[in-house]
């Protein structure tokens, strides 16, 4: 990927243009293997150099992708939970679930003894 302006030619290499924005690949050795030539003429350069993460392609399913999740969380000293704590978390949501169920139905059996109070009222009341 190059990144530039265009600018005049002069023997192939852009006039003017002082800055190319492009990607490689840094080898063990420590060379630096560019894409593609650079349009700059020969000389020396300054080097700015950012990982990219690598591309996501049918090689690199979702096992692959777990299983950096989890040795990143394991560099990091991430302690998964146990079952246990697992089981006690979903416990604890089903026992709030079910109190605000019976809440709501508590309301609702309220809201339908106040109608059948008012009904008499109104019944007479003609």
């Amino acid at each position: 990927m190059t990144e530039a302006k265009p600018a005049a030619l002069i023997k192939g290499f852009a006039i003017g243009e002082t800055q190319v924005v492009m990607t490689g690949t840094l080898q063990p050795d420590g060379a630096l293997v560019l894409d593609e030539r650079p349009s700059l003429p020969p000389g020396r350069v300054r080097v700015t150099m950012q990982v990219i993460e690598p591309a996501t392609g049918p090689e690199d399913g979702f096992i692959t992708r777990m299983e950096r999740v989890w040795a990143d969380q394991k560099a990091r000293g991430h302690v998964p939970r146990t079952r246990e704590e697992i089981d006690a978390e979903i416990n604890a949501l089903r026992d709030e679930a079910e109190e605000e169920m019976q809440a709501i139905e508590r309301l609702h059996e309220e809201c339908i003894r106040s109608r059948e109070q008012q009904r008499p009222a109104e019944d007479s009341g003609e």
